[in-house]
């Protein structure tokens, strides 16, 4: 009887570690195909960890592919995300907090002043469903199913900013490309109130990640535009306040010979 009890406890085991490591294989290749379809560039993942004692999800080595037209570097770098799951029990399904903690992001801009960014975000405006304010009936058993995020934070991201193909004039920006660490900062809630199917809850995180660094990285550029721009306009009327010296002392030498 012992016997019996061991081997079905050690079957249950087994059949949980199953269960659990091919869930987060699973949750990996659906983050890969749902992030490459809405982004119409190759999304990878390393791994997901399921800790499933303390309710949290982890998804390591996120990366996400320039768009085609620039270069070979990743447009994102995550080194992972963390979920903080909540409600699990019934739909919508709520998790608590996502944090992504230092994510590398490129902000580069092409030779007729496009944004591999831009490009990304108009991706997922044409590919995501368009939102509606109709309550959204439970999905299907085929259907992906509705969760709810609380809370969504981005710490410390390092952002690359990179308009070397772009010409600048004759302003002759010595650096065009550089790196910032932008604030911290909260892209509140998603789906809420009635949920959001999971195989898009990443992309409206992603959109609003891109919104946020778009519109950095672009402040950013106007004022290193502005400074060059400031700094030409000063050299030039020095040179034309030389002139006028020049021009006074020549008088002065006409007048006193």
């Amino acid at each position: 009887m012992k016997k019996v009890l061991v081997i079905l406890v050690l079957l249950l085991v087994v059949g949980i570690w199953y269960v659990v490591s091919g869930a987060g294989d699973f949750i990996r290749t659906q983050i890969e195909q749902q992030g490459t379809r809405y982004l119409n560039t190759p999304v990878s993942v390393a791994n997901v960890d399921l800790a499933l004692t303390q309710g949290r999800m982890t998804i390591n080595g996120l990366t996400i592919k320039n768009p085609q037209g620039f270069s070979e570097q990743n447009a994102f770098s995550l080194d992972a995300v963390t979920l903080d799951l909540g409600e699990v029990i019934n739909q919508p399904y709520v998790v608590q907090t996502l944090s992504i903690n230092a994510p590398e992001i490129l902000y580069e801009v092409d030779a007729s002043g496009q944004g591999n960014l831009i490009v990304l975000k108009n991706n997922l405006d044409a590919n995501l469903p368009k939102s509606s304010n109709e309550p959204t009936s439970p999905p299907a058993d085929t259907a992906s199913p509705l969760v709810i995020v609380d809370n969504v934070t981005v710490k410390d991201i390092r952002l690359k900013v990179n308009f070397e193909q772009l010409s600048t004039g004759d302003l002759n920006i010595e650096t065009k490309a550089y790196e910032i660490t932008l604030p911290t900062f909260n892209a509140g809630s998603i789906g809420k109130p009635n949920g959001m199917p999971a195989d898009q809850v990443g992309a409206a995180v992603v959109k609003a990640m891109l919104d946020n660094v778009i519109s950095a990285a672009k402040s950013e550029a106007k004022k290193r535009l502005k400074a060059a721009a400031k700094e030409k306009a000063a050299k030039e009327l020095d040179k034309q306040k030389d002139k006028l010296l020049e021009k006074a002392n020549d008088k002065l030498k006409g007048l006193f010979n």
